[in-house]
């Protein structure tokens, strides 16, 4: 009997990792899976989330090839499409928390006002303007990225995104509300650690030391997001994650064409 219950209790525990990580995927990207769990839950694997961008990123590299190799595609144009797909894919989560980031830091007046206009549902100048310049910049990074046709740092870049969303719910103090507070209160720098090293590994094995730059720059992108979070607001939200997600894959891309070109 007791091996009996010792076998059912691993089994529910199987269980409840893999919903969790199934509802997880569901809860970020546009997957059809309709697959929902408590987000308490699903934030217990808030480290697994670069490895869940990893499967997006890898339809990234498929979609880059297929454009430049097989439809002769411009590269200009083929980042377009690729940049367009990840926020598609994405849900467009990340791209309003990088828009509602951009009016916040913007405004003038305490933390308090800065987090209202945050979660206010109008756009402003700041938010524009934040979506212009990383949307341009991600765009002319992966321009040149397949101009070299590296197609690998397509798929890293992708996975650094989440590495700075990651990074920056680690640097930061939650609010006592929003869901953004569940993803922070869940990461630990044991599960940090282990993401990092993994995903580097993984990059070093598709394009050696500039992969492990483009983990560099996921990592500097959610430590700059959760600095500028610290000063503006004293705590992180759920668009504060999401802003560091865009930023640290733009930042990913940049220092991986850097490194390509020094290297």
């Amino acid at each position: 009997m007791e091996k009996d219950k010792k076998k059912d209790d691993y089994f529910k525990e199987k269980s409840s990792i893999l919903s969790s990580i199934t509802g997880l995927i569901t809860f970020s990207t546009i997957l059809p899976l309709n697959f929902h769990t408590r987000i308490e839950d699903m934030a217990k694997f808030t480290w697994f989330w670069p490895f869940i961008s990893g499967g997006v990123g890898i339809i990234g590299l498929i979609i880059s090839y297929f454009t430049i190799e097989i439809l002769k595609l411009s590269p200009l144009l083929s980042a377009i499409l690729i940049y367009s797909f990840y926020l598609l894919f994405n849900g467009f989560h990340h791209l309003d928390g990088l828009m509602d980031f951009g009016d916040a830091v913007m405004a003038h007046g305490s933390p308090e006002r800065k987090i209202a206009i945050m979660r206010d549902p109008m756009i402003g100048t700041g938010a524009v303007a934040l979506l212009i310049i990383v949307g341009f910049i991600s765009i002319g990074a992966i321009d040149s990225i397949l101009t070299l046709k590296l197609f690998g740092a397509i798929l890293i870049g992708e996975i650094s995104g989440k590495i700075g969303l990651i990074t920056c719910a680690l640097s930061s103090k939650p609010g006592v509300d929003g869901t953004g507070k569940f993803f922070i209160e869940n990461m630990s720098v044991f599960k940090y650690l282990i993401a990092i090293l993994i995903t580097a590994i993984i990059s070093y094995l598709i394009l050696s030391y500039a992969g492990v730059f483009g983990i560099l720059g996921g990592m500097l992108g959610g430590g700059i997001v959760a600095y500028i979070s610290k000063k503006q607001f004293k705590i992180a939200t759920g668009d504060v994650l999401g802003a560091s997600n865009e930023i640290g894959r733009m930042i990913s891309f940049v220092l991986m064409i850097i490194a390509i070109n020094l290297i």
